[in-house]
């Protein structure tokens, strides 16, 4: 009898999960995601009859375990991402629900360590930021053997580099912003030493481990995901470096500047064409559940997607997206508009 009470229960609460009705798009998810979609939010809202969608800037990972929380109302319709979604996340999703997922492309970014145009600009490779900000890294001596951190001045790494104190404000592990960096950037410099490289196909994890972990001693310095934050303590510290969205570095161009890595400065036209090497993909993910329940759904996405938004001289570009391209445009476009489930 308690079994057949839950299962009435059940569907009696999926039934109603839009009942109560909301008639406001609530997006979720990534900062560096943030900026785009309320520059879209804000143009549908004034272009069309639908209110203007609700964006909250809660990082990839937070905003991913909102969307994936489940199907209704009470859970956010889309969620932003600076890096592409999980499997685990997906199952979470799944398990919960979720079962019909849509992924759109958004365009490109790239990742920055950038410090106020007040001091010099730093030119540093992957390596030499992999031990200024790894947990562990290679003991001095060129034996095969991890120490903890002990470099606390960028000279320490390379004589060629500034004098002061290594000090960087970055994202927190809840951002794909942060897992992009330490993907990209400190698993590249950490791949500069042949015997942890080597590590990778024995030992997965270990050399996730070893590449990934950031430094707790506070050198490292999670920021949170406010991103104006850090340019205000840029501006008050021209010894200090940040992290986050080359895209978030155009739009404060006036106060800061971002480092060379590897011997190419991030711009428009290096990530574009790939000489700058810290570059990554932007997307938001969809609840299809939502479409026709929500109002304005498929509405939002024809402008998101549209040739204005995201096209090679969209909107979007002026403020700093990376644009697709216009064959790879039109795939994301009707792949979009048709709901096309993701399968990973």
């Amino acid at each position: 009898m308690k079994k057949l009470t839950l299962a009435l229960a059940l569907v009696a609460t999926s039934s109603t999960v839009f009942a109560a009705g909301r008639d406001t798009i609530n997006v979720v998810g990534s900062s560096t995601v943030y900026p785009f979609t309320t520059v879209v939010a804000e143009r549908f809202g004034k272009s069309t009859d639908f209110n203007t969608p609700k964006i909250e800037s809660t990082g990839t990972g937070g905003g991913m375990k909102l969307f994936c929380s489940g199907v209704g109302v009470n859970t956010p319709d889309m969620s932003n991402a600076s890096r592409r979604i999980k499997q685990t996340e997906l199952d979470m999703c799944i398990k919960n629900g979720v079962k019909g997922v849509t992924e759109v492309l958004v365009g490109y970014d790239g990742i920055v360590m950038a410090n106020s145009k007040s001091s010099n600009q730093m030119s540093v490779t992957r390596e030499e930021i992999f031990l200024a900000l790894a947990k562990k890294v290679p003991a001095k001596d060129g034996s095969e053997r991890l120490v903890a951190n002990p470099y606390k001045r960028w000279n320490e790494i390379n004589p060629a580099l500034p004098s002061f104190k290594i000090e960087v404000l970055g994202p927190p592990p809840t951002s794909g912003t942060r897992d992009a960096f330490v993907e990209l950037v400190l698993e590249g410099g950490c791949k500069a030493y042949p015997w942890i490289k080597a590590i990778k196909k024995k030992d997965k994890k270990k050399f996730k481990a070893i590449c990934h972990a950031v430094r707790e001693d506070h050198v490292y310095i999670e920021a949170g995901e406010n991103d104006n934050l850090i340019v205000q303590k840029l501006t008050a510290n021209p010894r200090a470096f940040g992290i986050f969205g080359f895209s978030f570095l155009d739009q404060n161009s006036d106060k800061l500047q971002g480092s060379k890595v590897d011997g190419a400065a991030p711009s428009f036209e290096g990530i574009s064409d790939g000489s700058y090497i810290v570059s990554r993909s932007l997307y938001f993910y969809v609840k299809n559940a939502h479409v026709g329940k929500i109002p304005g759904i498929m509405e939002f996405l024809t402008e998101f997607t549209s040739e204005d938004a995201m096209g090679e001289e969209g909107y979007l570009t002026d403020k700093g997206m990376i644009p697709l391209g216009e064959e790879k445009l039109k795939a994301v476009r009707k792949s979009v508009l048709s709901l096309t489930e993701l399968k990973l």
